[in-house]
């Protein structure tokens, strides 16, 4: 977006930002690979990152302690705080590969539905599913609440 912004007039002589600024804004459109690339690589590393700063907050492995808790054949303090970093990671890693394959999806369907056939976004696919998700969980807990049998089995 930035890049636009310095991007020469049509006719007018290029420049040097004008150069730089048109070699950028070809390579990052969103119709081109570098850009999807990016993409992907920002929402896997995102998604490392929002898991971090989650977890670190919540202090686990001293609340099991704190509260009598243990993971069976996990010593308690540091041993149960570098398993579950360790789970952590490995559910991370492939919740964050699923999240980057959905991101990128439209650039891969694209070529299949024919470009303007099929419009939507990744971000609009994970908005629905997660508001999906949360009235599901809603209902769930509603129907509890009144002693019915739910419904998510």
């Amino acid at each position: 977006m930035i890049a636009q912004f310095f991007l020469p007039a049509p006719g007018a002589a290029s420049s040097l930002v004008g150069s730089i600024a048109t070699a950028i804004y070809n390579g990052f459109n969103s119709s081109g690979t570098l850009y999807w690339v990016v993409f992907f690589i920002l929402v896997v590393g995102f998604t490392y990152f929002y898991t971090a700063v989650t977890f670190q907050q919540q202090n686990l492995p001293e609340n099991l302690q704190k509260f009598g808790g243990f993971i069976p054949g996990i010593r308690p303090g540091r041993p149960t705080q570098e398993y579950l970093n360790r789970v952590l990671n490995r559910i991370t890693l492939v919740g964050a590969l699923f999240l980057g394959i959905v991101a990128v999806m439209p650039f891969f369907l694209k070529p299949i539905t024919g470009g303007g056939t099929l419009i939507f976004s990744s971000t609009g696919i994970l908005i629905v599913v997660g508001v999906v998700l949360d009235t599901m969980r809603q209902l769930e807990a509603q129907l509890l609440m009144r002693h019915y049998e739910g419904f998510i089995k």
